[in-house]
Protein backbone atom coordinates (compact mmCIF):
# COMPACT_ATOMS: atom_id res chain seq x y z
CA UNK A 1 0.00 0.00 0.00
CA UNK A 2 1.30 3.58 -0.37
CA UNK A 3 0.23 6.53 0.98
CA UNK A 4 0.42 9.88 -0.91
CA UNK A 5 -0.45 13.90 0.05
CA UNK A 6 -3.26 15.21 -1.14
CA UNK A 7 -2.89 16.51 -5.01
CA UNK A 8 -0.05 13.85 -5.91
CA UNK A 9 -1.44 10.60 -6.74
CA UNK A 10 -2.53 10.32 -10.33
CA UNK A 11 -3.95 6.85 -11.87
CA UNK A 12 -5.18 6.50 -15.02
CA UNK A 13 -8.35 4.32 -13.59
CA UNK A 14 -9.06 3.50 -10.00
CA UNK A 15 -12.40 2.73 -7.31
CA UNK A 16 -12.21 5.48 -4.62
CA UNK A 17 -14.21 5.92 -1.27
CA UNK A 18 -13.77 8.96 1.12
CA UNK A 19 -14.39 10.23 4.58
CA UNK A 20 -12.64 10.76 7.93
CA UNK A 21 -12.70 6.91 8.33
CA UNK A 22 -12.29 7.95 12.19
CA UNK A 23 -11.85 4.25 14.01
CA UNK A 24 -12.09 2.17 10.60
CA UNK A 25 -15.46 0.94 12.17
CA UNK A 26 -17.63 -1.91 11.01
CA UNK A 27 -19.29 0.11 8.95
CA UNK A 28 -16.17 1.66 7.41
CA UNK A 29 -14.93 -1.80 7.25
CA UNK A 30 -18.02 -2.89 5.24
CA UNK A 31 -17.73 0.12 2.58
CA UNK A 32 -13.78 -0.76 2.15
CA UNK A 33 -14.58 -4.27 1.56
CA UNK A 34 -17.30 -3.63 -1.12
CA UNK A 35 -15.28 -0.98 -2.52
CA UNK A 36 -12.34 -3.66 -2.82
CA UNK A 37 -14.44 -6.55 -4.20
CA UNK A 38 -14.94 -3.80 -7.40
CA UNK A 39 -12.04 -2.76 -7.86
CA UNK A 40 -11.17 -6.66 -7.95
CA UNK A 41 -13.86 -7.60 -10.60
CA UNK A 42 -12.50 -3.96 -12.73
CA UNK A 43 -8.79 -4.78 -12.35
CA UNK A 44 -7.85 -1.40 -10.96
CA UNK A 45 -6.34 -0.06 -7.51
CA UNK A 46 -8.51 0.76 -4.74
CA UNK A 47 -8.08 4.13 -3.50
CA UNK A 48 -9.15 5.81 -0.23
CA UNK A 49 -8.92 9.62 0.37
CA UNK A 50 -9.06 10.44 3.94
CA UNK A 51 -7.80 13.52 6.85
CA UNK A 52 -6.17 13.93 9.21
CA UNK A 53 -7.50 15.06 11.68
CA UNK A 54 -11.03 13.88 10.74
CA UNK A 55 -12.95 16.45 10.71
CA UNK A 56 -14.86 16.29 13.85
CA UNK A 57 -11.84 16.87 15.32
CA UNK A 58 -11.17 19.49 13.80
CA UNK A 59 -14.09 21.60 13.87
CA UNK A 60 -15.64 19.83 17.51
CA UNK A 61 -12.27 19.24 19.56
CA UNK A 62 -14.21 15.59 19.64
CA UNK A 63 -11.74 12.64 20.32
CA UNK A 64 -10.25 11.06 17.70
CA UNK A 65 -10.74 7.21 17.74
CA UNK A 66 -7.96 6.51 15.59
CA UNK A 67 -4.49 8.16 15.19
CA UNK A 68 -3.46 8.26 11.34
CA UNK A 69 -0.44 5.78 11.64
CA UNK A 70 -3.33 3.05 13.72
CA UNK A 71 -5.96 3.99 10.54
CA UNK A 72 -3.22 3.44 7.57
CA UNK A 73 -2.15 -0.26 9.21
CA UNK A 74 -6.40 -0.76 8.86
CA UNK A 75 -6.64 0.10 5.81
CA UNK A 76 -3.59 -2.02 4.79
CA UNK A 77 -5.13 -4.56 6.30
CA UNK A 78 -8.14 -4.05 4.51
CA UNK A 79 -6.56 -4.38 1.26
CA UNK A 80 -6.12 -0.60 0.20
CA UNK A 81 -3.75 0.17 -2.80
CA UNK A 82 -3.71 4.10 -2.31
CA UNK A 83 -4.41 6.17 0.47
CA UNK A 84 -4.47 10.12 0.48
CA UNK A 85 -3.97 12.04 3.50
CA UNK A 86 -5.12 14.98 3.16
CA UNK A 87 -3.72 17.51 6.16
CA UNK A 88 -7.31 19.23 7.87
CA UNK A 89 -6.55 22.26 8.71
CA UNK A 90 -7.46 26.25 7.52
CA UNK A 91 -6.37 26.05 4.06
CA UNK A 92 -7.99 22.67 3.61
CA UNK A 93 -11.69 23.52 4.61
CA UNK A 94 -11.68 26.72 2.70
CA UNK A 95 -11.17 24.59 -0.73
CA UNK A 96 -13.84 25.04 -2.93
CA UNK A 97 -16.33 22.21 -3.83
CA UNK A 98 -14.58 22.16 -7.76
CA UNK A 99 -10.67 22.26 -6.87
CA UNK A 100 -11.79 18.83 -4.92
CA UNK A 101 -13.71 17.23 -7.58
CA UNK A 102 -10.69 18.28 -10.06
CA UNK A 103 -8.25 16.92 -7.68
CA UNK A 104 -10.54 13.78 -7.79
CA UNK A 105 -9.91 13.56 -11.75
CA UNK A 106 -6.57 12.61 -11.29
CA UNK A 107 -7.31 9.71 -9.74
CA UNK A 108 -10.32 8.32 -12.63
CA UNK A 109 -12.18 6.50 -10.34
CA UNK A 110 -14.70 4.21 -12.39
CA UNK A 111 -16.62 4.25 -9.59
CA UNK A 112 -16.81 6.12 -6.28
CA UNK A 113 -18.19 4.48 -3.14
CA UNK A 114 -19.96 6.54 -0.05
CA UNK A 115 -22.17 6.58 2.84
CA UNK A 116 -25.12 8.79 1.99
CA UNK A 117 -24.79 11.48 4.18
CA UNK A 118 -21.63 12.43 2.39
CA UNK A 119 -20.32 16.06 2.07
CA UNK A 120 -17.65 18.00 0.87
CA UNK A 121 -16.01 21.32 0.41
CA UNK A 122 -16.31 24.50 1.68
CA UNK A 123 -18.98 25.03 4.01
CA UNK A 124 -19.80 21.63 3.07
CA UNK A 125 -21.21 22.46 -0.35
CA UNK A 126 -20.98 19.29 -2.11
CA UNK A 127 -22.99 16.24 -1.47
CA UNK A 128 -23.66 13.02 -3.44
CA UNK A 129 -25.36 14.55 -6.25
CA UNK A 130 -22.42 17.17 -6.87
CA UNK A 131 -20.22 13.69 -6.79
CA UNK A 132 -22.54 12.25 -9.32
CA UNK A 133 -22.31 15.19 -11.57
CA UNK A 134 -18.65 13.94 -12.67
CA UNK A 135 -18.46 10.50 -11.21
CA UNK A 136 -20.58 6.74 -10.81
CA UNK A 137 -20.92 7.14 -7.73
CA UNK A 138 -22.63 4.05 -5.67
CA UNK A 139 -24.84 4.46 -2.18
CA UNK A 140 -23.99 2.16 0.57
CA UNK A 141 -26.95 1.53 3.12
CA UNK A 142 -25.46 2.25 6.88
CA UNK A 143 -24.26 -0.39 8.73
CA UNK A 144 -25.94 -1.36 12.00
CA UNK A 145 -25.13 -2.90 15.22
CA UNK A 146 -27.46 -6.08 16.37
CA UNK A 147 -29.86 -3.88 18.00
CA UNK A 148 -30.59 -2.37 14.39
CA UNK A 149 -28.64 1.14 15.38
CA UNK A 150 -26.60 2.78 13.02
CA UNK A 151 -22.85 1.77 13.49
CA UNK A 152 -21.13 5.61 13.64
CA UNK A 153 -17.71 7.00 14.85
CA UNK A 154 -19.81 9.19 17.48
CA UNK A 155 -21.98 6.31 19.01
CA UNK A 156 -18.33 4.70 19.54
CA UNK A 157 -16.98 7.83 20.94
CA UNK A 158 -20.15 8.25 23.01
CA UNK A 159 -19.69 4.64 24.30
CA UNK A 160 -16.15 4.95 24.92
CA UNK A 161 -17.12 8.26 26.80
CA UNK A 162 -19.31 6.12 29.12
CA UNK A 163 -16.81 3.43 29.62
CA UNK A 164 -18.68 0.76 27.91
CA UNK A 165 -15.56 -0.15 26.05
CA UNK A 166 -16.71 -3.67 25.06
CA UNK A 167 -19.60 -2.25 23.02
CA UNK A 168 -17.26 -0.13 21.49
CA UNK A 169 -15.16 -2.82 20.69
CA UNK A 170 -18.49 -4.64 18.88
CA UNK A 171 -18.63 -1.55 16.59
CA UNK A 172 -15.01 -1.02 15.72
CA UNK A 173 -14.46 -4.59 14.75
CA UNK A 174 -10.89 -3.94 16.35
CA UNK A 175 -9.76 -3.25 20.29
CA UNK A 176 -10.14 0.10 21.66
CA UNK A 177 -6.49 2.02 21.78
CA UNK A 178 -5.42 2.47 24.85
CA UNK A 179 -3.59 6.58 23.54
CA UNK A 180 -7.37 7.71 22.50
CA UNK A 181 -7.28 11.43 22.33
Amino acid sequence: MQVHTDRALQLSKSVLTIGALDGVHRGHQALICHARKHANLLGVPLVVYTFDPPPKVYFKNAMQLTQLAEKIVRLKFLGVDHVIVAPFNANYVARGVNVFLNELSNINPLEVYEGCDFKFGKNREGDINTLRERFSVNILDPVRCSKGIIISSSRIRDLIMQDRLLQAEQLLGWTVSSNLT
